[in-house]
């Protein structure tokens, strides 16, 4: 929604900046001005001045300036159109409509919205009725007094199929409203509509302007099927978009001063108002997984919320799932953190046992989004052989590229591939040089720096008759179109491309790939004859021309000679997993049947590379 200069002239000159932020910070008239302790850091003097005259904000202690449009935006996290709805309403303005249907479809909100306040007040005033007293007993075992009973505007819905929409249409309203606005449900064979929440504690579920939107029910019979219902979704209520708990949540992050304080996400209602009891800014989802557009209000309060789970296996599986969503929205500056709370307590029940201190302690106990997100992939399947390790760390690589933004994909990348490395640690070449790839020279160890010296020159010359041709043809068609490498990093930086003799170029290549240096195959020649390495590359197009490989015809399509050109790679890449392997399973005992299996097509891989089958492999899959 846009808003015009005219629009928000008279909005603000129709509010008092001091009557809307001396609702958050206590001013005290000074002059012309009102002075008192900033909201943005903690301080014993006031340095915080708000100026009616001049319509603007100003702390000397964070040098932060503004309108009561950006103090709310600051002190309650709200955006920019939140903050201008949420002060239109106050200074009785209409929002302007962007077309007729607009106008129209805002104005039935609104009559619908008069309904749910009435609606929530009606349930109020039944909390502290006769027929209210097993919910009050309910509130009393779980710890909530009375005095916080507004505060959360809890109520009662009596067991009456009719009571609410008698009192509702008393005061005007007419059935089919609220049946829309999910107070009431029309039955489908027909008939006249009834109450939707009949003997249930009542929760008002709030949006991000403050309004309420729907209603959240506990049964406090415990025969009911649902122990929780929600509203439906109506026109004021999305449950997708809707995060119970973020009114308030916002307000105890402005009130506290707490910039760097995250928002914290639990499970349920009542674990929402213990954490805000304990001034922990909480919101839970309506009863389902979060979606992206819930993900993207935390996101806009803080940049790293909390996600809140039990510690036992339902708690991990929930947080899992919530993993899984996540991924493909995180960007740097908007991830997530981890508590899963021990012992199968929630906040209600640490708030109720311990105290808010022991709560607030449990909840500051997180752990990095890549640390669960590795152990949710390292508790996929058991991982005691190396087929079951490949598969694992091929997880981690299919979940880094699940993320989009794609320098923060190889930053997951590589995190994921240092655990899994400290928890298998590679194992080190002897000294009698094994690991032979398939050119017969040694895949791991220091790479040899040659051609940058005439000594290095000669034993380059003599050298180069070893090089592997398919080894050979990977580097070449690397340098001739370095793009095709990005998706193979990780395994280049590993293993090179199968040869030892090429380990030097092969680290230098994935460098550069790595440091953001996006040069052409030109521009890539020239450094890597600048680098020392024009002798190797002038053997290594020698040695490519022998090797038949399809992906370096001149007229091979670009993104055919890429596929071709991968398929190569992968080959090479699974003979030195194969390689890898088989050291692991010599040491294992009972392994024999695994390890002939394992040699068996290994012998059959680096077959067919030496006689080229490689090739028509490639070209009928």
């Amino acid at each position: 929604m846009r808003f015009d200069e005219r629009f928000l002239e008279e909005l603000k000159a129709r509010l008092r900046p001091s009557d809307i932020i001396g609702r958050t910070v206590k001013l005290k008239r000074q002059g012309r001005e009102y002075v008192g302790l900033s909201p943005f850091t903690k301080e014993k003097s006031p340095s915080f001045f708000v100026n009616d005259d001049k319509g603007f904000f100003h702390d000397f202690s964070s040098g932060k300036h503004g309108d009561v449009i950006s103090f709310l935006q600051e002190t309650e996290r709200l955006s920019f159109v939140e903050a201008v709805q949420r002060l239109a309403g106050e200074a009785g303005m209409a929002l302007p409509a962007e077309d007729p249907q607009a106008a129209e479809r805002e104005q039935k909100r609104q009559g619908l919205s008069d309904w749910m306040d009435l609606a929530q007040k009606w349930f109020a005033a039944n909390l502290r009725r006769s027929a209210g007293k097993a919910a009050r007993e309910y509130l009393e075992r779980r710890g909530l007094p009375e005095d916080q009973w507004e505060r959360f505007g809890l109520g009662y819905a009596p067991n009456d199929r009719e009571a609410l929409k008698s009192a509702l249409i008393q005061r005007g309203a007419k059935p089919g409203e609220l049946v829309e606005a999910g107070l009431l449900i029309a039955p489908e064979g027909g008939g006249s509509p009834y109450d939707r929440f009949r003997d249930r504690l009542m929760f008002p579920i709030l949006d991000a302007r403050g309004r309420i939107v729907s209603f959240g029910g506990r049964a406090m019979n415990p025969d009911d099927r649902a122990k929780y219902l929600n509203g439906p979704e109506s026109p004021l209520f999305h449950k997708g978009a809707t995060l119970y708990g973020l009114p308030e949540a916002r307000r105890i992050l402005g009130a506290e001063s707490r910039s760097d304080q995250a928002v914290v996400v639990v499970e349920g209602y009542m674990d929402v108002i213990a954490c805000q009891r304990a001034g922990i800014p909480a919101v839970a989802p309506m009863g389902t997984a979060l979606t992206e557009e819930q993900m993207e209000r935390l996101w806009r309060v803080s940049h790293e919320p909390v996600l809140c789970f039990d510690g036992d296996a339902a708690g991990r599986r929930a947080a899992y799932r919530a993993i899984d969503r996540a991924l493909p929205q995180l960007k740097p500056g908007r991830s997530f953190r981890f508590a899963l709370l021990e012992g199968g307590n929630d906040p209600d029940d640490i708030l109720r046992e311990r105290g808010a201190p022991a709560l607030r302690q449990a909840l500051s106990a997180t752990r990095p989004f890549a640390e669960v997100l590795f152990q949710k992939e390292a508790e996929a399947e058991p991982l005691d052989t190396p087929e079951r390790r490949a598969g694992f760390k091929g997880r981690l690589r299919q979940a880094a590229s699940a993320i989009q933004d794609r320098d923060l994909a190889e930053q997951y990348r590589r995190e994921l591939f240092d655990r899994f490395d400290a928890l298998f640690p590679p194992r080190k070449p002897s000294s009698g040089g094994g690991g032979a790839g398939p050119g017969g020279g040694r895949r791991f160890g220091p790479p040899p720096v040659l051609g940058q010296t005439a000594e290095g020159a000669q034993a380059m010359q003599s050298l180069s008759r070893a090089i592997e041709p398919v080894a050979a043809a990977l580097a070449h068609g690397a340098v001739d179109d370095p793009e095709r490498m990005d998706d193979h990093l990780e395994a280049i930086a590993a293993h090179g491309f199968g040869d030892r003799a090429l380990d030097g170029l092969a680290q230098e290549l994935v460098r550069l790939r790595f440091s953001g240096q996006d040069l052409d195959s030109a521009a890539l020649r020239r450094h890597l004859a600048q680098s020392g390495h024009d002798v190797l590359m002038r053997e290594v197009e020698k040695a490519a021309a022998k090797s038949g490989a399809p992906f370096l015809a001149a007229d091979k399509p670009l993104a055919e000679a890429r596929i071709r050109w991968s398929q190569a790679f992968d080959a090479l890449t699974r003979v030195a997993a194969l390689e890898d392997a088989l050291s692991s399973a010599r040491t294992v005992p009972g392994q024999d049947e695994a390890f002939r299996r394992l040699k068996a097509e290994r012998d059959a891989l680096r077959r067919a590379i030496k006689t080229g089958e490689i090739w028509e492999d490639s070209a009928s899959s």
